[in-house]
């Protein structure tokens, strides 16, 4: 896999602000990093680390007296989440995706996918491309097969294609297609919680599964329940071109 400067547009001889390196790292996200600086809780090199103070990734950063490992490989997988596994870090969850997919250096989640759905979810060890895809303002498209209770109407289609009223506001106008009687496809460029169940729930309709099957231009394809696989380099490369321009 390329490098992860990549991804954050850095030289291995170029200074990075420190609460990024901290975040790069999976220690924590930018604003925490802030956080333990003002804390005095984060050394660099053995003295303490000053609020916006830059740092190279060969310097020794320390949180509660800790290493933060700065990972220069970049990962980037995508995992077919069974049902039942929770988009969560949390080692006290026994159902957590990171004790789930056992993959052998620190990654997370870019965004979630609930418990009762199943699909395509990306991990990595980069929070700047985590930051780039799940931000809402950028719009980017996540796909979606979905099975209901009963059969789907044109009224159905209608009012889900143009937006609903879901936890006090509008859902977005996106693309639904219908794929049989009780199947559609659906395609969404935000990411409000539970939104595709709350948004059949408006409409009388109960969700019996729901499958993420493409984010971006990454697709779930033929990949097995509850296995991963890593990014290609041509899917990388279209990749960060759909992200140059995205909001971080």
């Amino acid at each position: 896999m390329p490098k992860k400067s990549v991804i954050h547009e850095y030289k291995s001889d170029e200074k990075i602000r420190i609460n990024k390196y901290l975040s790069d790292s999976g220690i924590c996200s930018r604003r925490e990093a802030d956080r333990l600086i003002e804390a005095g809780k984060v050394t660099v090199d053995g003295k303490k680390a000053e609020m916006g103070m830059r740092v190279l990734p060969h310097q020794k950063v320390c949180v509660n007296g800790k290493k933060a490992i700065y990972e220069d490989e970049l990962v980037l997988i995508a995992v077919n989440k069974p049902v039942g596994i929770e988009c969560t870090s949390d080692k006290n969850n026994p159902d957590n995706i990171v004790d789930f997919v056992n993959y052998p250096t620190r990654i997370y989640t870019i965004g979630r996918l609930d418990k009762n759905s199943d699909g395509l979810i990306l991990m990595t060890n980069d929070g700047n491309i985590v930051n780039k895809i799940s931000k809402s303002v950028n719009a980017h498209e996540k796909e979606y097969v979905v099975k209901v209770n009963k059969k789907i109407t044109d009224e159905f289609i209608t009012n889900m294609s143009d937006g609903v009223e879901i936890l006090g506001k509008m859902t977005n106008p996106c693309t639904v297609i219908r794929e049989s009687n009780d199947e559609f496809r659906i395609i969404l460029t935000q990411g409000m919680n539970r939104q595709i169940r709350r948004m059949c729930e408006t409409q009388g309709y109960k969700v019996i599964s729901l499958t993420r099957v493409r984010i971006m231009n990454i697709r779930l394809g033929k990949l097995k329940s509850g296995t991963y696989r890593k990014i290609t380099h041509e899917e990388l490369d279209e990749l960060l071109r759909r992200l140059k321009d995205s909001v971080n």
